[in-house]
């Protein structure tokens, strides 16, 4: 597990609003902080990879864990 600075709930959302909502939260991150970042929306695995290769925010580690996935990025 990889420790964070904010936690983001994004359960029970559909595309695009996690992506959304991840975006607004790294916004308010300091540079090298880390959102850890729940979705329920399996959609969420691609779109967080292709949002943090466009952004160049890192996506640290990734995984599901239950019905829930898991995401750790890293502010720029």
């Amino acid at each position: 597990m990889t420790d964070y600075n904010e936690e983001l709930d994004c359960s029970g959302l559909n595309c695009p609003l996690p992506i959304l909502k991840t975006k607004k939260a790294v916004d308010k991150l300091e540079s090298g902080q880390i959102l850890k970042m729940v979705s329920t929306d399996p959609g969420s695995c691609n779109d967080v990879e292709a949002w943090s290769n466009r952004t160049k925010n890192q996506l640290l580690e990734s995984g599901k864990e239950g019905d829930k996935y898991v995401f750790y990025i890293e502010k720029k």
